[in-house]
Parts: structure tokens; sequence; C-alpha cells
């Protein structure tokens, strides 16, 4: 079943004081917001996953040029799409190549949180609210970057947390370990 963004968040219940006050602010701007998903805001929602391999514990994850970190897939949504799972999933297609991914343990919403992004030619400074998935995937083989600057690399799961400067990422890291195994 395909949940759309404001029944998806009406029944996320946040961890930290943190995530609720991110979750206030996207709640707010569902309110007052066309289209939260629209780029030409200064935040505005995207979406993305942690992609697992659960047999070897492993987490695939993707360099990316802009904030210079290893972090997870994930991205915008196209135009007309609504669906955070389904632009999570697209988003770890596209820039895996892993055609299989699926959602893991279940389809729920594992972390919420707002990122700042630096600016970029032709862009200012902005911020992602980042709705983040788990994903898995039955062949860790046939990941391939998308482009010669999105490198991607398999990690064990117990040193994914030290692979990322991403203070974000290591706590969606966190809520994962039940399922792959604690953290060291």
């Amino acid at each position: 079943m395909a949940v759309e963004l404001g029944e998806l968040l009406a029944g996320y219940a946040p961890r930290t004081a943190a995530e609720a006050a991110d979750l206030r602010r996207v709640r707010l701007l569902l309110t007052t917001a066309e289209d939260p998903w629209s780029r030409t805001q200064p935040l505005h929602v995207t979406a993305s996953a942690v992609i697992v391999h659960p047999p070897t514990r492993q987490v695939l994850l993707r360099w990316h040029h802009r904030q210079q970190a290893w972090l997870h897939v994930g991205g915008h949504g196209d135009p007309g799409e609504t669906v955070p799972l389904d632009i999570a999933r697209r988003e770890a297609v596209e820039e895996s190549a892993l055609d299989d991914v699926t959602p893991w343990p279940d389809a729920a919403l594992v972390h919420l949180a707002i990122v700042s992004v630096p600016a970029a030619p032709g862009g200012p400074a902005h911020e992602h609210a980042d709705l983040r998935f788990a994903l898995a995937t039955a062949d860790p083989e046939a990941a391939r970057p998308e482009n010669a600057a999105a490198a991607l690399r398999w990690v064990p799961f117990a040193e994914a947390r030290d692979a990322t400067t991403s203070t974000s990422l290591r706590e969606t890291l966190t809520r994962l370990a039940p399922w792959l195994g604690t953290l060291p």
C-alpha cells in the first residue's frame, strides 16, 4: 500500500527532541507549501535509504561529492511523485543499480532528519527534510555507481558509523542496529 507524506508523518513518533523539532517543521511545511517536495523552497522534502545486505550484515555507502562524505542513497522526488518510500526506492535503484531493493525489515520510516546542504554553482544553500528508510538487496555484487564521482562501497555494519562523518546518518544506523546486530 502506498503511503503519502501526510499519512506517513501523522503516524510517525520521533525518538529525540531534535527529531520532534524537525517533524514540527515538516508538518508546518505541509500546511504552508503548495508542494513540499519542490526544490524551489529553502526547506523541502527528500527521501532516502540505507541499503543493507542482511546475510553479510553490510551497508552500502555512496560518496557524495557536494557534501564530501560517505552517505546513504536518496534524493529529490520527481514531478508528480508523492509517495516517500517509492521515491527512496527509485533513488536507490538509480544510484546503485540494485533493482531488487525491497523495504527491510518492513516499510516503516526509520528516521526523519533535516540536513543542511551547501550551496553549489547555480543553487543556494538549503535544507532537506530527509525521510529515511531501510532497503535490502539479495545481490550486493550487482551494485554499480551512477557515475565516476559517486563511488559505492560495502561496509560491515559494525564499521559503518565510523565510515561516515554525518551525525544524522550515524543516528539512522543506530536505529537499524537491532536488526543488523549491535554496534561496537
